[in-house]
């Protein structure tokens, strides 16, 4: 492909200066279960597709980058089903990340559960992880 540009990096989506400090939130369907999926494990963009319900996850990572969110892609060695060796991305959060969805939660509730279905999958999320030790 002429167009590629080439990662000169094992990481993508580089902190730079000028980025977003706090995560904007959202109330985006897609965003919650992609946020949801993603405090859960690190995931391909094949999982990632199916979790948050989309075609398009490197987009649906590009929104969510542009709200405030790191989520970089670590390239991993691997061999694909035809025995070819490929360098496939795998998404995850930071602990940035953790702690800007966890300031954004606090601040969206303010102390009450909102009601709407978006914000019981947001609680969800949070509440198993906790549950699982994780926050």
């Amino acid at each position: 492909m002429t167009n590629a540009r080439p990662q000169d990096s094992e990481t993508s989506a580089r902190v730079t200066v000028g980025t977003v400090s706090k995560f904007s939130g959202t109330d985006n369907p897609r965003h919650l279960r992609a946020i949801a999926a993603l405090l859960r494990r690190p995931m391909p963009r094949e999982s990632l597709d199916k979790e948050a319900g989309c075609s398009n996850g490197p987009e649906l990572v590009a929104e969510l980058r542009r709200r405030g969110l790191e989520v970089p892609c670590k390239r991993i060695k691997f061999i694909d089903r035809d025995g070819h060796p490929c360098r496939p991305g795998v998404y995850h959060v930071t602990e940035s990340d953790r702690r800007k969805l966890n300031r954004w939660l606090a601040s969206s509730q303010q102390g009450s559960i909102d009601l709407m279905p978006t914000g019981w999958i947001a609680f969800a999320a949070v509440c198993s992880l906790m549950l699982m030790g994780l926050l």
